[in-house]
């Protein structure tokens, strides 16, 4: 086992948080990159080179769970958050970050949350999970910087009757089309119906987590988040959205690059289309 230092240690020999930093526009890498061109001409490309590569073929029935778990949330990345607000049967309200999430269509306006099983609750559901099935209503707020530190303080293990949006010092705002409020905070939030519930099994039939759907009823924006020329734009810049990286670590996004899409029609008669698909694609062992 690796032993760390003390985070507050680590934290400590670090610099502030860049508050002037902003999002910044470059070009793609490859600005000239042509059908069948591959990696592009960073000076690292090589050692994501096929020929170059050095495989770890990782057998998931040879690792324990938490070895999974370590891989995965550093591997698939960045995930967006969901800062889920729910509320129980009993009206008690529940707050917290998941980042098994992401948008799955826009027709009609559908999110997936995914959220793991409890291993000390008798139902095996964790508050979260239980108030949805419970009243099938749950809202998904988008996390900015701007009370990331809060927003990460709800994952705290409270005990009943303990609500986070008090230890975190975060808003509730009424919602328009379900009970459980939103986190006005935030910059956006989506009011969400649950649409589909899928219980995830492991290898021995045991329910280990809940793929759950919600069917969006109802966004909340604030108005200075648009493009002025694109009213249904959200800007990235004024957004501010963090994601999860590996471990406990939250990510910025600081730089962009556009890359438009090609269209077959305005280069299949090309000389590059052409060559690609002559010289077929490579296959490596």
């Amino acid at each position: 086992m690796t032993i760390r230092p003390p985070f507050k240690e680590v934290e400590a020999s670090r610099p502030n948080f860049d508050a002037d930093a902003n999002i910044t526009w470059t070009k793609v890498p490859q600005p000239d990159f042509k059908a069948g061109g591959g990696l592009n001409n960073l000076p690292y490309a090589s050692e994501f080179a096929p020929e170059n590569a050095k495989w770890i073929a990782i057998d998931p029935n040879e690792h324990d769970k938490p070895s999974m778990y370590k891989l995965m949330i550093s591997g698939i990345t960045p995930r967006p958050i969901a800062f889920m607000s729910t509320i129980s049967t009993e009206g008690e309200c529940n707050l917290a970050p998941m980042s098994y999430f992401n948008m799955v269509s826009h027709n009609p306006p559908t999110i997936m949350v995914s959220v793991m099983a409890s291993a000390t609750n008798p139902n095996g559901l964790k508050d979260t999970s239980k108030n949805i099935k419970d009243i099938g209503e749950f809202c998904c707020s988008i996390i900015s910087e701007t009370f990331m530190e809060a927003a990460s303080y709800t994952s705290i293990d409270t005990p009943p009757g303990v609500e986070e949006w008090a230890l975190a010092g975060l808003t509730k705002r009424k919602s328009h089309t379900i009970r459980p409020p939103h986190v006005a905070e935030s910059a956006f939030s989506m009011e969400c119906k649950l649409e589909h519930w899928y219980d995830l099994k492991n290898d021995e039939g045991k329910v280990t987590g809940h793929v759950i759907l919600g069917r969006i009823k109802c966004f909340q924006a604030k108005d200075f988040l648009f493009d002025p020329s694109e009213p249904m734009k959200v800007l990235p810049e004024r957004l501010r959205a963090v994601s999860r990286l590996g471990g406990v670590t939250f990510g910025r996004t600081l730089a962009a690059a556009e890359a438009p899409r090609p269209f077959w029609e305005q280069v299949k008669d090309s000389d590059d289309v052409r060559n690609a698909i002559a010289n077929g694609t490579r296959v490596v062992e």
